[in-house]
């Protein structure tokens, strides 16, 4: 699976703004909390906010917030708003690729795929991402030493 830098950006900027209480925060502050470009994460907030994850409030105490509460936000929530779908080949997703004869049996592999990074995308919220508890199922994965590699 590969997440783009603007995904990486987002997430963090999400988590960080979960991270600060509930309160409106500048723009600004998220970009040096986490050593974003502030242009860059100027243009993501606006994905966030169209996508309905973040609220914006203008002015000299405006700023940002989460638009639910971050329990209730999946990383999957924010990838798909940044990216589009969790799982595509080729620009397609993998139930409408028309595979034949020997590599038949590719598409189930990419649908797995896709039920797999559902599964733990779907998962882990903002929330469990703020406090660093992450579900038992997470954290088996991560303590495999075969997950390292």
């Amino acid at each position: 699976m590969r997440l783009s830098a603007r995904v990486d950006y987002a997430l963090r900027a999400v988590v960080e703004l979960a991270a600060s209480g509930g309160g409106l925060v500048a723009a600004e502050r998220l970009a040096r909390a986490q050593a974003i470009p502030p242009k860059f994460l100027e243009s993501i907030l606006v994905q966030l906010r169209r996508g309905g994850i973040v609220v914006a409030q203008r002015g000299s105490d405006g700023g940002y917030q989460l638009a639910r509460p971050a329990q209730e936000v999946a990383l999957a929530d924010i990838i798909r708003v940044i990216d589009g779908p969790l799982a595509h080949v080729r620009g397609q997703r993998p139930e409408e690729l028309g595979y034949h004869g020997a590599a038949r049996a590719l598409q189930d592999v990419w649908i797995a795929l896709r039920a797999s990074e559902r599964r733990i995308l779907e998962l882990v919220t903002v929330a469990d991402v703020v406090s660093g508890e992450l579900p038992d199922s997470v954290r088996e994965l991560v303590a495999d030493p075969r997950s390292w590699v």
